[in-house]
């Protein structure tokens, strides 16, 4: 019995050493980093960062390792570039070494590498050639994206007037309006604001950027090693994105079944159409799992990306809304923007 426990003890110190031994290989790989900290095994550099004050936390690693520096959050690295010069330096100067995307755990495994957001090399460059192309020159010859907006702007309005000078929340409104014009391109057609299955959508995406945000998808993203077998609420976002996936696989189909190459109503059916033209090139990246992601990605970055920047500040009052305190309340409760509209 003393002889087969101090088996076990010998190969559990044997198997910690060789975990360890891992994690300090990853956490040191070969190749010249730039500067940093000093990593702890497993934890990295998380003792050091503040987690409700991380923009500070960089800044003081900025004055003594310089504008670019290495920070590992647990095993994961991370180069850190801070001011307008090194970002130029990076993503302008060097664009093209600089044009690859890196792990993001938390949704790899929707995506694992498929669709222009998060595509790498060649697959990268060509989805996002003609993505810029088919947005550039949508609907060869119908009505532009300008006037997409123009018509969805007035459905806005006619919102606005149905509040009838009370008080509202103009996110929900502009969320609605702006994700009406992505479908409009991404799928030929708009959504009625009170469509169950329009405001179902906008409720994952909601979700899934709220899980993308929260320390659980943050955990993830450092210990994906071990959180991928934990239950909790980081499996959450996965199924939020398989069911957006699912929706747009469902689209896909749909236009596959009355599709007209002479007549491309949406970025889709361009997408197809170049599906079409390419069957025979093997190093082709048009196929229906790039279209599905790449489709995704355009339809959620569109909605969350606007939406977030009338979140995150104040909105510029135009002329024809009153935000005086007696009248609407704005001035006393800032944050949830409450607006009343007056006519001119």
């Amino acid at each position: 019995m003393e002889l087969g426990g101090a088996v076990t003890i010998f190969l559990a110190l044997c198997l910690s050493c060789l975990l360890l031994l891992s994690v300090w290989k990853k956490m040191h790989p070969g190749g010249k980093l730039p500067p940093g900290p000093t990593p702890l095994p497993f934890l990295g550099n998380l003792l050091q960062l503040k987690p409700d004050e991380t923009f500070k936390s960089f800044m003081a690693l900025r004055e003594k390792y310089g504008p670019v520096f290495t920070v590992h959050l647990g095993p994961r690295r991370v180069v850190v570039l801070c001011g307008h010069e090194a970002v130029k330096e990076a993503l302008v100067d060097h664009a093209e070494e600089f044009s690859g995307r890196g792990e993001l755990a938390s949704i790899d495994r929707n995506f694992k590498g498929f669709g222009v957001a998060l595509a790498n090399g060649e697959r990268w460059r060509q989805l996002r050639r003609f993505s810029l192309t088919a947005l550039r020159n949508f609907g060869m010859g119908k009505r532009s994206i300008e006037e997409r907006i123009q018509e969805e702007a007035q459905y806005l309005l006619e919102e606005f007037r149905k509040t009838r000078g009370l008080p509202f929340d103009p996110i929900f409104f502009l969320s609605r309006t702006v994700s009406n014009v992505i479908s409009a391109v991404v799928f030929g057609s708009r959504f009625d604001y009170e469509d169950e299955t329009f405001l179902s959508l906008l409720r994952m995406i909601n979700e899934s950027f709220v899980e993308m945000s929260s320390p659980w998808a943050q955990l993830y993203d450092m210990y994906s090693c071990v959180m991928q077998y934990l239950p909790g609420r980081h499996h959450r976002i996965y199924h939020l994105i398989e069911d957006l996936k699912a929706f747009i696989a469902e689209r896909v189909k749909i236009n596959q079944a009355s599709l007209d190459p002479n007549a491309p109503r949406d970025f889709i059916d361009c997408f197809l159409i170049q599906m079409e033209k390419e069957k025979k090139n093997p190093n082709s990246e048009f196929n229906t799992k790039n279209l599905v992601l790449t489709t995704l990605n355009l339809f959620f970055a569109g909605t969350t990306t606007i939406l977030q920047s009338f979140s995150l500040k104040p909105l510029l009052p135009p002329k024809d809304i009153d935000i005086s305190p007696k009248v609407s309340g704005f001035g006393n409760v800032p944050p949830t923007y409450e607006m009343c509209l007056v006519p001119r």
